[in-house]
C-alpha cells in the first residue's frame, strides 16, 4: 500500500493518550459494506450502507473504491456529473485519478494525495484515470466521503483543495507499531492539512501485525473506524473486525483500535480509516448527486443542473487543461 510513509516510524511525534482519559469509545455497531458499481463501472464497497445516518453525521456517504488491478483498457472512472450542498473528499492510497470541475478546480491525484472539493452552491466535475493508465492498466485503490455542509454553508462558491501526500500530518504510537496519517482535523496536536467547513477529523493508520493503538479523540465529535485491509479489533473489549467492516463507537475519549498477529500475505498490516466530526444536526433532503435541507431545494438542484446554471461542460479536452500527467518509468 504504497500511501505516504516514512522508512524509521520512531523519529515521528508520538500520538499518547494521557491517563486521565479514562472512557474509551466502545463499538455500539458493526456493518459489513455491501459490493458496488460507480461511475463507468469500477467495483466499490459502500462503507456506510444500512447505518443510521444520525449516527454518522455530518459525514452523509463513503465508499471504498477498490482495491483493484486493471488489465490494460480496463481502468475506469466517472462521466461528468454534478454536485450540490456537500463536500466530496476523494484519497487516492493507489494508482493515479484525475480532476476537473467546472470552476476551475483539477489536477492528479496519486498514492496519498487528497482532492478536496466543496460543491458548495453547484458545479459539473469528472474524475477518470489518465490516458497512459488506460492503456497500461494498473492497480486502483482509494477512499471517496461526502461531507455535509450546514444550511448556511451550502450556498458557498465552489473551492478546490490539492492535498499532497507529502503535506498530510504524521505521526506514529509509542511503542512504533502504528503510523498515522492526518489528513484533516487535530490528533494530539498532529494537525492534518485539510480546510473544513465542518470541524471533522480524518485519518489514514497502518497498524503492524500485533500492534495496538489508542489515540485521544474530541469528545464532541462522532467516531467511525472503517477497514481497508486486514484484520483486527476495536474497543478495549477487542470486538472484532475485518476488511470492509465499519465499526460506529459511542461516547467516550479515545479510541482503540489493534491489528491481528497473523494477517494475509497479500495485506500485510491493517489499514483502517478514523472519521470523526462534530454533529450537523439539520434535516437531511439527499437525492443523487445533491444534499439539501428540504425536498424543494433538491428539486430546484435537479431544475439547476437541466438548465445549464450549474456549469457547461468544457469542449477542452481535460489533458490540455490541466497538463497531462507524466507517465511513470
Amino acid at each position: 500500500m504504497p500511501a505516504v510513509n516514512v522508512a524509521d516510524w520512531t523519529v515521528l511525534p508520538r500520538v499518547i493518550a494521557a491517563p486521565t482519559q479514562e472512557e474509551d469509545r466502545a463499538p455500539v455497531s458493526v456493518t459489513t459494506a455491501p459490493t458496488g458499481y460507480e461511475g463507468e463501472g469500477f467495483p466499490v464497497r459502500r462503507a456506510f450502507a444500512g447505518v443510521d445516518a444520525a449516527k454518522l453525521d455530518p459525514f452523509i456517504h463513503m465508499d471504498q473504491m477498490g482495491e483493484v488491478e486493471y488489465e490494460p483498457g480496463e481502468p475506469k472512472g466517472t462521466p461528468w456529473h454534478p454536485h450540490r450542498g456537500f463536500e466530496t473528499v476523494t484519497y487516492m492510497i493507489d494508482g493515479v485519478m484525475d480532476h476537473q470541475d467546472t470552476h476551475g478546480g483539477g489536477g492528479s491525484i496519486t498514492d496519498g494525495d487528497t482532492q478536496w472539493m466543496t460543491a458548495g452552491s453547484g458545479l459539473l466535475h469528472i474524475e477518470t484515470p489518465p490516458e497512459w493508465l488506460v492503456v497500461k492498466g494498473g492497480t486502483f485503490h482509494g477512499l471517496q466521503l461526502w461531507v455535509n455542509l450546514p444550511k448556511a454553508d451550502k450556498w458557498l462558491p465552489p473551492h478546490y483543495q490539492d492535498i499532497r501526500g507529502g503535506d498530510v500530518g504524521l505521526a506514529s504510537t509509542p511503542d512504533a507499531g502504528a503510523l498515522l496519517r492526518v489528513i484533516a482535523g487535530e490528533v494530539d496536536g498532529v494537525k492534518g492539512p485539510g480546510s473544513t467547513h465542518t470541524p471533522m477529523a480524518m485519518v489514514h493508520a497502518t497498524l503492524l501485525p500485533g500492534a495496538k493503538m489508542t489515540v485521544p479523540w474530541r469528545t464532541d465529535f462522532n467516531a467511525l473506524v472503517y477497514v481497508m485491509s486486514g484484520t483486527g479489533y476495536v474497543g478495549r473489549d477487542r470486538r472484532p473486525i475485518r476488511a470492509g467492516q465499519l465499526a460506529v463507537l459511542g461516547h467516550g475519549e479515545t479510541i482503540t483500535v489493534g491489528a491481528d498477529q497473523k494477517q494475509d500475505s497479500k495485506n500485510p498490516t491493517l489499514e483502517v480509516a478514523l472519521l470523526g466530526g462534530l454533529p450537523i444536526r439539520e434535516p437531511i433532503a439527499w437525492a443523487g448527486p445533491f444534499v439539501m435541507n428540504t425536498k424543494a431545494e433538491v428539486m430546484q438542484a435537479f431544475e439547476d443542473f437541466q438548465k445549464g446554471r450549474l456549469g457547461t461542460i468544457p469542449t477542452v479536452p481535460h489533458a490540455d487543461v490541466h497538463g497531462e500527467m507524466l507517465q511513470p518509468e
